[in-house]
């Protein structure tokens, strides 16, 4: 399918010109939300998460500076430091530290955006090859501006990466239902693996996407006798099986035993549900995530067993992973690529509706869809800019300064 073919009458312009410029614009927007105020430190969002990233990748940069007089220490608070998952971004950023010449905070922000707008080409291609140009735009918009989107997919964390990952996985899920091939279930299975790999949650959701996809395109018996399917499972378990359970079994038993089996108990509570809808609602309000759930029921064939995977594979990670449901926010990060393609359907039918209206209604409607983006980003923009963190270092320097270095030290701090 190319950029000029639609399944479906469409509102905005489908000439190769037109999109490249819609699609483009919202890009260039999404890069400039979140690459503004790159120097502030990273206390802005979970600092605590994102400041033990940032002491792993300062050990990892120091290790390739055998002769820094800083190597000894960064290594010792590196190792100080629980080491949850493969270190993948914070050796792209230690990495990154050498290049431009030292520490900064704007490495880890560009890498962590360009991961999400590798995701975002990948999420409209398959919202448009699945529904039509409408659609695929404005989950485009919604994935890029939504203002939990710009603050968490900014952060310094492997979450941005891993979502990634996974829209590229249920991207290449779908490119092999359409027409079933080595090519796209080696790379269905080669994101798979990765997403999992940045950060085992992924599993629950390309788990549930490979579930969705491949027994609507195969059914089950011969889904079983499919040598494609097993290579992509394979391929989509072996990374994290060899690191997660061989290489770290302790680690992961631990994570296990005390946030899930010691949680249990909580899914048993009606107000469990209460506490996670209404997180939910403070990271993307109710009415996008209705409507995202009536597009899964209005969307058609492929994309509906998709959905259902994925929104199924996510339902099944909340409870197993119950107390994040309503503490964490950046545990639904991986949400937002879910809800915006379920959008999708839901657009495409509403502006089917306004080209048939008059040309001025048609215009009121591209003044509420501009509106539609530039509040949410406008937010978003706010948002980063209300805090500035940038005197926080010196005055933490200075408080070091004042505390004996031999001495048993307690502090109440914000975080």
């Amino acid at each position: 399918m190319t950029l000029d073919d639609v399944s479906s009458p469409a509102y905005f312009p489908t000439s190769r010109k037109w999109l490249v410029a819609l699609v483009g614009g919202l890009l260039l927007l999404g890069a400039f939300l979140r690459l503004m105020d790159s120097t502030d430190p990273p206390l802005d969002f979970h600092p605590t998460r994102q400041l033990r990233n940032a002491i792993v990748a300062r050990g990892l940069y120091y290790r390739m500076l055998p002769d820094s007089p800083q190597r000894t220490t960064a290594l010792k608070q590196m190792h100080s430091v629980g080491q949850y998952e493969p270190p993948i971004v914070e050796t792209l950023t230690a990495w990154g530290y050498r290049l431009t010449g030292g520490e900064n905070w704007v490495v880890p922000r560009f890498i962590t955006t360009l991961f999400w707008l590798i995701g975002a080409l990948a999420l409209f291609d398959l919202a448009h090859r699945a529904v039509n140009v409408d659609g695929a735009l404005v989950a485009l918009a919604f994935y890029l501006v939504l203002p939990f989107s710009v603050q968490a997919s900014r952060s310094f964390q492997p979450d941005p990466g891993m979502t990634m990952w996974i829209v590229l996985c249920a991207w290449a899920l779908y490119r092999w239902g359409e027409r079933p091939s080595w090519q796209w279930a080696v790379g269905a299975g080669i994101f798979g693996g990765i997403a999992a790999l940045t950060k085992i949650v992924a599993a629950y959701l390309v788990g549930g996407a490979a579930l969705g996809v491949v027994l609507f395109t195969l059914g089950v018996r011969k889904a079983l006798r499919h040598p494609q399917v097993w290579s992509m499972a394979a391929l989509m378990v072996a990374p994290s099986l060899l690191y997660y359970l061989f290489g770290h079994p302790a680690r992961a038993s631990e994570y296990f035993v005390n946030w899930t089996l010691k949680l249990l108990h909580l899914i048993a509570d009606p107000a469990f549900y209460v506490r996670w809808m209404s997180f939910l609602h403070t990271l993307f309000g109710l009415t996008p995530l209705f409507l995202a759930l009536f597009g899964v029921l209005l969307a058609q064939g492929r994309l509906r067993a998709l959905l259902l995977g994925l929104w199924g594979g996510y339902f099944v990670y909340g409870l197993t992973l119950p107390y994040q449901m309503y503490t964490h926010s950046y545990y639904h990060l991986q949400l937002v690529p879910i809800v915006a393609l379920s959008l999708a359907p839901v657009a495409q039918r509403l502006f089917r509706a306004l080209t048939e209206q008059a040309r001025i209604w048609q215009y009121a409607g591209i003044a509420l869809l501009l509106a539609a983006v530039a509040y949410p980003s406008w937010v978003a923009r706010s948002t980063l800019l209300a805090e500035d963190f940038r005197a926080e270092p010196a005055y933490w320097q200075e408080v070091a300064a004042a505390i004996p270095a031999d001495g048993n030290v307690v502090a109440l701090t914000q975080d």
